[in-house]
């Protein structure tokens, strides 16, 4: 029974993943505009009811497909921080170097998400969601942490990281729109990233590290 609830868990695991990244690459390759649910369905090789029961919009889709590769991201770079950083600091420093260093194969997506307000609001929305993978890294440097408090940091990293992308995608910033090594050094981080490349979103970015920082706090 155990065996065949797990291969059941995998073929789900792997159906969802599908749709997402089917939905992205098409958006990516013909447009958000032109994205149907049949064409994501036939691409992932399963029925446009079953997209259905995996996601609730085109949009949920493309989003997932973005914030899947990002989880994953920065749940390795939580665990490949020292032992000796607190929990709080090594998720801190994960998301800033997320937002702050830019990667190409964001690139295309995020200027495609941030010019479509559909696609933004979801981007916004879904940002907030708890990570399963960053939940995961966090108990796996911790094993001996209380589960609710873990769980409690991981909501209020995503809540901050709410925040700041309203503000990111704002077209009148609420105050914290000047540059993220000056946040860093006034946070206490380092400013080892302050050499990013420019990617669509990068002014905006900041923003969202400013946020993160003063969440998490230099001491953890």
């Amino acid at each position: 029974m155990t065996t065949s609830k797990g291969l059941r868990e995998r073929k789900k695991h792997a159906t969802r993943a599908a749709l997402r990244t089917a939905a992205l690459r098409l958006a990516l390759n013909h447009g958000f505009g032109n994205l149907r649910v049949d064409d994501i369905a036939a691409a992932a090789d399963v029925s446009p009811r079953t997209f259905n029961n995996y996601y609730s919009s085109r949009e949920h889709a493309v989003v997932a497909a973005v914030l899947a590769d990002r989880d994953a991201r920065i749940a390795e770079a939580v665990l490949a921080r020292p032992a000796n950083i607190a929990p709080s600091v090594a998720v801190g420093d994960a998301i800033v170097s997320e937002y702050a260093g830019g990667h190409d194969s964001d690139r295309d997506a995020m200027l495609m998400i941030t010019t479509n307000p559909t696609l933004a609001a979801a981007y916004v929305r879904d940002s907030a969601t708890e990570s399963g993978r960053l939940r995961e890294a966090i108990a796996r440097r911790c094993p001996e942490a209380d589960q609710r408090a873990v769980r409690v940091l991981v909501a209020a990293i995503g809540a901050a990281v709410r925040v700041a992308l309203e503000d990111w995608l704002s077209p009148t910033p609420v105050g914290w729109s000047f540059p993220a090594v000056t946040c860093r050094r006034c946070c206490g981080r380092s400013s080892h990233h302050s050499h990013r490349r420019s990617t669509p979103s990068a002014g905006r970015d900041d923003r969202v590290v400013t946020t993160v920082e003063r969440t998490a706090g230099p001491n953890g």
